[in-house]
């Protein structure tokens, strides 16, 4: 554990991590059965703002895996956190589904499109032509650009979609206007993942299956990092990059016994 302290907190990935091709991880779901039985704090981080964690609940509950909405923490959640911060009370003009909206709701952020605070990108199963002229005319008027993620595509069933970083590059692109990405790999998303569990960093542990996002992004937020090997890294890979995961595990089946 090269002398940290004892992991108190856990904060896991979900895609790649818990379930792969929406099918659960083997072990998976001892593994999430482990973190409650044994009390410790843990949330399930996803970049993915489309769906509340209720949404997102109901989704994992779909193919056996328990996790509490108060356990799942999104990039919709972290961007509402980090705006009710920057600009308490704010508006923003937002291109997004409901785990957006809903998050700025609840931090009492006023959703308009006449002169807001932010223009705020996040993911949408349809992305409007009009909306995002629309942004784009509200960022040259002086509107501030943030942007959930920085994730080029998503998946689907078909093949690859643009997802909220692919958009942002197009709005960057008309207006000059380069957005703050809220989510991994910023550890901006860490951080405030951190706070909503009250969790220290030299206590808390990142399960993540990319070294690109997940484990950089723990990395720079001072936590404990665990590499799975059930996503989109290969054990071939990590020697690539210049940082290092603090461990490399097969899948979070090998985890349950740290949990417990």
């Amino acid at each position: 554990m090269n002398e940290r302290k004892p992991i108190e907190c856990w904060l896991s990935d979900m895609d790649g991590v818990l379930v792969h091709e929406g099918s659960p991880v083997p072990g998976a779901e001892e593994f999430i059965r482990s973190l409650r039985d044994s009390g410790k704090r843990f949330l399930v981080l996803t970049n993915n703002s489309i769906y509340t964690p209720r949404d997102l609940s109901v989704r994992l509950r779909g193919v056996g895996l328990e996790v509490p909405a108060e356990a799942i923490w999104t990039s919709a959640l972290a961007t509402a956190r980090f705006l009710d911060d920057q600009r308490p009370g704010g508006s923003a003009y937002v291109i997004g589904e409901a785990g957006l909206t809903t998050a700025l709701h609840e931090v009492g952020y006023i959703l308009t499109d006449t002169a807001p605070d932010y223009v705020v990108l996040g993911e949408t199963r349809t992305y409007s032509f009009t909306a995002i002229t629309r942004a784009i005319r509200l960022i040259d008027a002086g509107s501030r650009f943030i942007a959930t993620n920085p994730d080029a595509v998503g998946p689907s069933n078909e093949g690859s979609l643009p997802a909220c970083g692919a958009v942002a590059a197009m709005i960057t692109k008309a207006t000059g206007v380069e957005p703050y990405f809220v989510g991994k790999p910023n550890p901006m998303m860490m951080r405030s993942a951190l706070n909503a569990i009250d969790g220290h960093s030299e206590s808390t542990a990142m399960i993540g299956d990319r070294m690109d996002t997940d484990i950089v992004s723990g990395m720079e937020a001072g936590l404990h990092t665990i590499l799975v090997l059930t996503g989109v890294t290969t054990k071939d890979q990590i020697d690539r990059y210049p940082f290092r995961p603090s461990r490399v595990v097969q899948s979070v089946a090998d985890l349950i016994d740290l949990v417990e």
